[in-house]
């Protein structure tokens, strides 16, 4: 590793983590070092920060030999290495929101499939990790499927509830993802929806239903009697979507489909992180995949970390969330449509100008 990439690891002034600017990283060398800078919000400039020493709550990037390191991507921290390793070094209290789905240990390409023993143990590992991240009003989605072995299905969400409620975790929801489409069974019920397990660390968490409202089956429903007789009777921003989603899996024609066989939709992923954060919190997903997580809260305005050890993932990732980053700025540095389609001089502006508001009135 060269003498600049260690610096540049070492050197990153940290708003949750070691790695986190809101808004865009900058960086300037002086002295032969490099000093860190943050971009404040709040007055809209830059303030030049002496190198940063490391605190309480910050990641060493220097122990990247041996758990890995954090990537900067726009408002993602990419790690690249196992979850079991590179949880532990992450400070405590430091996510908002963990949304993951990890492998089901039913022997896809990404995975080696094991005891159901073992997967429980290691599971029960990263959920302890998980809880031990999450802040005090933090929330959890455990997104899982069936266990399959000779024939026999295991709902890997009835195993997954007990190791929630051991931690002391309370069990909000156990939503039902349908996506209508999949593998053929011949003999059993084809598979057609999977299960995400909501749970809370506190019952002081944070729950934005206004965020992922639905529209109303009947939006012009009225009261027919009693003090609000003619008035709306349901939620003008919509009614509540329900513990059962209905949301295509991502096919190989979707533009948001990457080389991951078991790829997360960036809808499911989305209502997750609007209801259950703020913006400007912080997600996790220690089961990376194709960062689909990562993507979301880049457009979101929320941080996140991503944890995964497959380098062909990595490499997936790495290539969304840079193009993700390239079409933001083209979309917010380049003239609207309307402007590319009615080009309007200077002079034709001064000319409408000088126009009493009759003459632009249609006859």
């Amino acid at each position: 590793m060269s003498t600049e990439l260690r610096a540049r690891q070492s050197c990153c002034y940290p708003r949750y983590f070691g790695f986190l600017i809101a808004g865009n990283e900058f960086q300037k060398k002086f002295n032969s070092r490099l000093v860190s800078c943050k971009f404040s919000r709040q007055h809209s400039r830059i303030k030049q920060l002496r190198p940063a020493r490391k605190q309480e709550n910050q990641i060493d990037m220097n122990e990247s030999s041996v758990r890995g390191y954090a990537e900067a991507l726009d408002l993602c921290a990419l790690y690249n290495g196992d979850c079991a390793d590179i949880l532990p070094s992450l400070p405590n209290s430091s996510v908002d929101l963990v949304v993951t789905s990890p492998p089901y240990n039913i022997g896809k390409a990404y995975e080696k499939k094991s005891a159901l023993e073992d997967y429980i143990d290691f599971q029960r590992t990263v959920i302890e990790e998980c809880d031990r991240l999450l802040s005090p009003n933090g929330s959890i989605c455990w997104q899982v499927g069936n266990w399959v072995h000779a024939g026999e299905i295991v709902p890997i969400d009835s195993i997954i509830i007990p190791l929630l409620r051991r931690l002391g975790m309370k069990v909000r929801g156990r939503i039902v993802w349908t996506f209508g489409h999949g593998m053929h069974c011949s003999r059993r019920f084809s598979g057609r929806h999977e299960t995400i397990v909501w749970a809370t660390k506190s019952d002081d968490y944070h729950f934005d239903l206004d965020s992922v409202r639905v529209p109303q089956k009947y939006p012009n429903k009225r009261h027919y009697k009693g003090p609000n007789k003619g008035e709306l009777s349901g939620n003008p921003l919509g009614k509540n979507p329900g513990d059962v989603w209905d949301i295509s899996n991502v096919k190989n024609r979707h533009p948001e489909k990457t080389a991951h066989p078991c790829q997360f939709p960036e809808e499911l992923v989305e209502r997750l992180v609007l209801s259950l954060t703020r913006e400007g919190q912080t997600v996790m997903d220690p089961f990376a995949g194709s960062g689909t997580v990562g993507a979301v809260c880049n457009r979101l305005r929320r941080s996140s970390v991503l944890v995964e050890r497959d380098q062909t993932y990595l490499d997936i990732i790495r290539s969304r969330l840079r193009g993700q980053d390239a079409v933001q700025r083209d979309l917010f540095s380049s003239p609207s449509v309307f402007e590319t389609m009615f080009p309007i001089s200077s002079v034709s502006l001064a000319k409408i100008s000088r126009q009493s508001t009759s003459d632009l009135v249609p006859a």
